[in-house]
C-alpha cells in the first residue's frame, strides 16, 4: 500500500496501522492548517473517560491560511507538562509503561516550536517502540487528489464519521468503562507492549 496522510500528534490506531502496513509512505506538508484535527490533539484513556490533550496554535487575527508545515506552537502555555502528567496517570498501571517511558520522555521534555516537527518527531517516537523502520517522503505541492497513491488525508480529521471497528484489546479501566476505541496508538502500546505491532498489522484497512 503506498499512502498519503497528514503528520498527526501521536497518531491513532488506524492511522498507525495504515503506516505499519504501507510500502511507501508519503507525509503531506503542503496542505492549510485545519483546526480541530489531528493535526495537534489526541485522546487517552483515564479513570474518567476519554480525556482530550491539545496542543495550543499560534494564530494571529491578520493571517490568512498558513499552511500546515509553518504552523507554530503557543509555548507560553506549559501543555507538554500538563500532557506529560495526564499520560503518566492515565498509564503508569499499565503493563508496559514503563518499558516504554524512556522513549517518551524526551517529546514531552524537548522545547519544539513548530508543529510539524513535533509530529514527525512523535511518529518516529511511535516507530521506535514499535521497532519499525519506515521511509518517508514529504509532498512539494498541495494536490486535491492522488492517483498513484491511497490517499489516507482524512484520518487527520477530529469530525470523521467513517471510522473503522477495531477488535477490543485489553485497557487499563476497561473494567471501569468498557472498551474505549479509536484513541492514540500509545494506549495499544501501554497496554499490548511486543504484541501492539502484530495487532496492527492484522487490522483490515477498508476504507
Amino acid at each position: 500500500m503506498n499512502i498519503v496522510l497528514n503528520p498527526t500528534y501521536f497518531p491513532d490506531i488506524i492511522t498507525t496501522a495504515a503506516l505499519v502496513q504501507a510500502t511507501e509512505v508519503r507525509l503531506e506538508v503542503c496542505d492549510n492548517y485545519q483546526k480541530q484535527s489531528y493535526r495537534n490533539r489526541m485522546h487517552i484513556s483515564t479513570s474518567n473517560g476519554t480525556l482530550l490533550l491539545n496542543i495550543p496554535i499560534k494564530h494571529t487575527r491578520t493571517e490568512g491560511h498558513k499552511k500546515t508545515k509553518d504552523a507554530l506552537i503557543e509555548n507560553n502555555f506549559l501543555w507538554q507538562r500538563q500532557h506529560w502528567r495526564s499520560i503518566v496517570i492515565a498509564y503508569r498501571t499499565s503493563p508496559f509503561f514503563e518499558f516504554y517511558e524512556d522513549d517518551l520522555y524526551p517529546i514531552f521534555h524537548t522545547p519544539y516550536e513548530n508543529l510539524l516537527e513535533l509530529n514527525k518527531a512523535t511518529i518516529a517516537c511511535i516507530l521506535e517502540m514499535l521497532d519499525v523502520e519506515i521511509d518517508f517522503t514529504t509532498t512539494a505541492e498541495y494536490k486535491k487528489e492522488y492517483n498513484d497513491q491511497t490517499d489516507l488525508r482524512f484520518l487527520a480529521n477530529a469530525k470523521r464519521k467513517n471510522r473503522l471497528a477495531i477488535p477490543e484489546y485489553r485497557q487499563v479501566f476497561s473494567e471501569e468503562n468498557g472498551f474505549t476505541p479509536h484513541l492514540t496508538v500509545l494506549d495499544l502500546i501501554f497496554n499490548l507492549g511486543p504484541e501492539a505491532l502484530p495487532y496492527l498489522q492484522s487490522l483490515d484497512l477498508k476504507f
